[in-house]
């Protein structure tokens, strides 16, 4: 009788399930794509444990400082999931700086002293040494941003950024990633002119932002495509793009340059198997994202940042296999021979020395 029971039980129990997956509309309208097949992690990309060698600011006192700027002092400023932009003295003693109401994400201080925010919520904001905060666009082509992100500012004050999404806020990212479709756009706001145009669209999650050594490209992650694009501003190919690095072994996130040929490039996590198999399938895509984030494909804890040279091939690995110390990296900034980098989720800011 008891066996019966728990017969019926369980078949009740799929029952409800397939009703509510057949009955629910999907939330997303996913695209079919194949990507290819993950990099081993050999030769430069072997791992290694140098990131559980760096020394962590501000533990348990800070939550995501997803990017950081570092002031002319050695002050360091960082955006955290509460909305405030947290300042971190040279005692690393810990303070709020201002308080966006949104969520800040890339962080640039331009030349005049004022510190840059790309608010994932509030757009492209300027805030002074005061804390007053200026808002400085948010929207291009009269389409508003979404999920401003990342960016890099040029000697002449023009601030390259991306707006990573114009369908899906920073909360639901997850479905840009389950749906596939580019609805990322790089921009370019010009300070003289108040003025934003697109330098890019149609990007897959458009997220880290930055400039080459001359200021004659830039660059822009597509995350949920594990590449980087260029594009170009000065020389024969200016105005057109490409593919500057393809099929990453991770999900690319924050970019910075150290203006002297090399970029770091901070992954969130490796590659997922399980949604590298999902991809090509709409329908199985579409079930997914019926159900609870519970039973989506969890990101594995890694830590994992790359240099790159200017022709956009790998320089070195920096690896946290543990996933313990340092991991969900979204920013990697180098700054007086030391690397620091910034996760979305976590409580504390890796600061590794550089040999």
């Amino acid at each position: 009788m008891k066996k019966s029971f728990l017969r019926i039980s369980f078949a009740g129990a799929l029952l409800s399930v397939a009703l509510y997956l057949g009955l629910t509309e999907a939330p997303i309208d996913p695209a079919a794509y194949l990507p290819r097949p993950a990099p081993p992690l050999l030769g430069l990309l072997a791992p290694n444990h140098a990131l559980t060698q760096a020394g962590l600011l501000a533990k348990g006192q800070i939550h995501g400082p997803e990017d950081m700027a570092i002031d002319g002092t050695g002050e360091i400023y960082t955006g955290t999931g509460d909305g405030k932009i947290i300042r971190i003295r040279r005692d690393e003693s810990v303070e709020t700086f201002a308080e966006t109401g949104g969520r800040p994400l890339g962080l640039q201080f331009d030349r005049h002293g004022n510190l840059i925010v790309a608010d994932a919520v509030k757009g492209l904001l300027s805030i002074s040494r005061e804390s007053i905060i200026t808002t400085l666009t948010t929207s291009a082509e009269g389409v508003p941003f979404k999920l401003t992100d990342a960016m890099d500012i040029a000697g002449d004050g023009r601030i390259y950024f991306s707006d990573a999404s114009s369908k899906w806020r920073q909360s639901e990212y997850l479905y840009d990633l389950l749906e596939a479709k580019p609805y990322g756009r790089l921009l370019c706001y010009d300070p003289a002119t108040q003025s934003t145009t697109a330098v890019m669209r149609d990007l897959y999650f458009a997220n880290g932002v930055a400039l080459s050594q001359d200021e004659d490209f830039v660059l822009v992650n597509e995350t949920y495509r594990y590449r980087i694009a260029r594009h170009w501003l000065k020389g024969e190919k200016a105005g057109t793009s490409e593919v500057f690095i393809d099929n990453l072994p991770g999900f690319p996130d924050g970019i910075s340059s150290n203006r002297r040929g090399t970029f770091w490039l901070a992954l969130f996590t490796v590659r997922n198997p399980i949604m590298d198999h999902l991809h090509p399938y709409p329908f199985a895509k579409k079930i997914l994202s019926r159900l609870p984030k519970l039973f989506w494909p969890k990101p594995k804890p890694y830590g994992l940042v790359l240099a790159l040279d200017e022709q956009g091939r790998v320089q070195r690995s920096l690896h946290d296999p543990t996933g313990k110390h340092l991991f969900e990296i979204t920013s990697a900034r180098e700054h007086e021979g030391f690397l620091y980098c910034g996760t979305l989720d976590y409580d504390r800011i890796g600061k590794y020395k550089l040999e």
